[in-house]
């Protein structure tokens, strides 16, 4: 017999759950739901929506929510951009009355040099633009806080406003420009209203869902979109892996200007006149827009759609009080309740993300 040992014969091993990579598991459909920057506000649009709808018999009409639209999309344009600002880390406090200043320019421009309407609307524009840029230049020069920046802006503008128009004009207000050439086209594509099933709807929605979906696909399919949530992240990080920082932000800015340029054109060529002491106060409502949309003023999270709902809210809550009868003083009681019950379910979820 030979003294050689056999080899043992190992069994396998008794079969059981397979380990799983941490990292490959899929959070539940549901929590990735509530991760989403736009999910809070939308359910909180759909409870005004359906609040006011049982509280407000006229609100249930097709003329009042017609009117509920075109409130939300004169906030809702100049909030998009707003939000797109945020989203990298600034806000402007000088965009409620930057409106006025570009609806002035175009109005004086074009009345008191005698020339066609649309040249005063490229002016504006310039002017507009230029103003945005200042404010980002300025940020990015000195490195103080865009608060302190855009409030010199809000402050100075304000001024600027109320005694331009009162040298050029005599007065607060600008002249009647609806005889000057140019004007019609010009109310077209500003202010133009168009019929939807026997339903008057202005042209400002349009505007304001397609800035939306604009946005939405620049935030999400272009690198400037990759960069926006870059700078309002981590500024420094973003500059070491090749972002440009301060082109980046400086055209965030301009995106303001603009957005207050085609608000201003909207509200000369609906009303052919100007009031020079408004705007005051705007500021707040485009920004609690995009706060209540999800956006956070730390910068690097938000999305274009959450201030599309925001906006939503606003109209309704707006005119949903004057259809229901209420003290429309109620109305800014409202904005702080949206606002503060926004900001912490916005908080709520997305720590109830992190933690899972």
């Amino acid at each position: 017999m030979s003294d050689q040992a056999v080899p043992a014969v190992s069994s396998p091993p008794a079969s059981g759950p397979k380990e799983r990579d941490g990292r490959a598991l899929q959070r539940p459909l549901l929590l990735r739901l509530l991760a989403r920057p736009e999910v809070g506000v939308f359910l909180g649009a759909v409870a005004v929506f359906v609040f006011f709808f049982a509280a407000a018999p006229t609100f249930r009409t097709g003329s009042a929510m017609a009117t509920v639209l075109y409130q939300s999309s004169t906030i809702g344009i100049m909030a998009l951009p707003v939000a797109l600002l945020m989203i990298g880390g600034e806000f402007d406090l000088s965009s409620g009355v930057a409106v006025i200043t570009s609806a002035l320019t175009a109005s004086m421009v074009s009345y008191q040099l005698t020339m066609n309407v649309w040249v005063g609307v490229i002016v504006a524009l310039v002017v507009s633009l230029a103003i945005g840029a200042f404010n980002g230049w300025m940020v990015m020069r000195t490195g103080l806080p865009s608060f302190l920046i855009t409030l010199g802006t809000f402050l100075g503008l304000q001024g600027i406003n109320l005694a331009v128009a009162k040298l050029v004009t005599g007065n607060v207000a600008t002249d009647d420009i609806s005889d000057m050439e140019g004007f019609d086209q010009a109310k077209a594509v500003f202010a133009s209203s168009f019929t939807v099933g026997g339903v008057q709807f202005k042209v400002t929605v349009l505007w304001w869902l397609g800035f939306a979906a604009l946005a939405t696909w620049v935030l999400l399919r272009t690198k400037y979109g990759n960069w926006t949530f870059a700078v309002g992240g981590n500024k420094d990080s973003a500059r070491a892996v090749g972002v440009p920082v301060k082109f980046t932000k400086i055209t965030l800015f301009m995106l303001v200007g603009f957005g207050a340029w085609f608000v201003g054109m909207h509200q000369l060529f609906a009303f052919n006149t100007v009031q020079s002491g408004e705007g005051v106060g705007q500021e707040l409502i485009y920004i609690a827009a995009a706060v209540i949309g999800g956006c956070l003023l730390t910068g690097g999270y938000g999305s274009a759609i959450g201030p599309v709902f925001g906006a939503f809210m606003f109209g309704m809550v707006s005119q949903g009080i004057v259809y229901a009868g209420w003290n429309p003083d109620w109305f800014k009681a409202f904005l702080g309740v949206m606002l503060l019950g926004a900001t912490l379910i916005n908080l709520w979820v997305r720590q109830s993300a992190a933690r899972r």
